[in-house]
């Protein structure tokens, strides 16, 4: 067997042209876990934060270091305490870094089976902005009839979060760029333009809001604390320094396969919808950054790396 790989990987901080193709020693299979041969790999502005410089609570970056936190693929070899999968299962999960690779090795509590309906991409661009959205909807305890204001409703959070809302019989006001405006109302929000006067836009569809979730940035929290009278369901994964000024919440993803495996099995069941905007080979995954820190578009962007069993 090949003890090499082929990976996505930064041997400086920098922009995305720092992201080069490496060719490394291949991961051991951990003792508890399992290693695992990448189909499909998403691609979060997270990890161009780190690529640019940031470095995630606890995680230590070893140059080359690749990225990479979330993937779908098939299991390679199993440790021998790793009891649950066996080798050619289909899989998904989640990692800090090192998914933008041929193979990642995780503990076995770290994935989860792929339902033979869901597509690969699907899979591996689920985690990261899925347990995201998933863990406001949980902070934030919308309920039926609530107005739930979505600022950033078309992004990979965004639209995670939406549907979620919208499945709790909650009505979700959406700021997106007109672009995306047809794409919100096929997830059964009500979008708006964000931007200059994007408050009275929104007072003229309610005039009370309930809930605001930020996964934009750009100051939406000051919006919202016009609109939403309780700051403690007002919350954001962007603008962490404006929430703790105006009192407002940080949601910190809570990442774990009991998560994973519910928004899996809603894919499965067609309740939850995973939009793939754009898809690169892992040979341009400095062109994947690049795309997904313009901030637009909707849903997901992936890196293809394996072939599909």
């Amino acid at each position: 067997m090949n003890a090499t790989m082929r990976a996505a990987a930064i041997a400086d901080f920098g922009p995305p042209e720092v992201l080069r193709i490496h060719t490394l020693a291949r991961p051991e299979v951990p003792v508890d876990g399992v290693l695992v041969r990448v189909i499909a790999a998403g691609v979060q502005l997270t990890d161009a934060a780190i690529r640019a410089g940031w470095t995630p609570p606890g995680a230590v970056i070893r140059f080359p270091q690749v990225l990479g936190n979330e993937f779908s693929g098939v299991v390679e070899a199993v440790g021998p305490e790793a009891g649950e999968f066996a080798s050619g299962d289909s899989v998904a999960g989640f990692n800090v870094l090192g998914c933008y690779a041929e193979y990642v090795a995780v503990p076995q509590s770290q994935l989860v089976a792929k339902p033979a309906n869901v597509t690969w991409r699907a899979a591996g661009a689920l985690s990261a902005s899925g347990q995201t959205a998933h863990t406001a909807f949980e902070d934030l305890a919308v309920t039926p009839g609530e107005i739930v204001l979505v600022h950033g409703a078309a992004g990979g959070v965004g639209t995670i979060f939406t549907q979620l809302a919208v499945r709790a019989g909650a009505t979700v006001i959406g700021t997106a760029s007109e672009v995306n405006h047809d794409y919100l109302r096929e997830l059964g929000a009500v979008p708006v333009s964000y931007g200059r006067g994007q408050a009275e836009r929104i007072r003229a569809i309610s005039p009370h809001v309930d809930v605001a979730f930020d996964a934009a940035g750009h100051e939406n929290l000051r919006t919202a604390v016009d609109l939403v009278a309780d700051r403690d369901r007002i919350a954001t994964i962007v603008d962490m320094a404006l929430a703790q000024d105006l009192g407002c919440r940080v949601v910190r993803s809570r990442r774990s396969r009991d998560r994973l495996a519910s928004l899996m099995d809603q894919v499965a069941q067609e309740d939850l919808h995973v939009h793939i905007r754009a898809s690169y080979p892992l040979d341009h995954a400095a062109a994947a950054h690049r795309d997904v820190e313009t901030g637009h578009g909707r849903g997901k962007i992936v890196l293809d790396i394996g072939r599909a069993p």
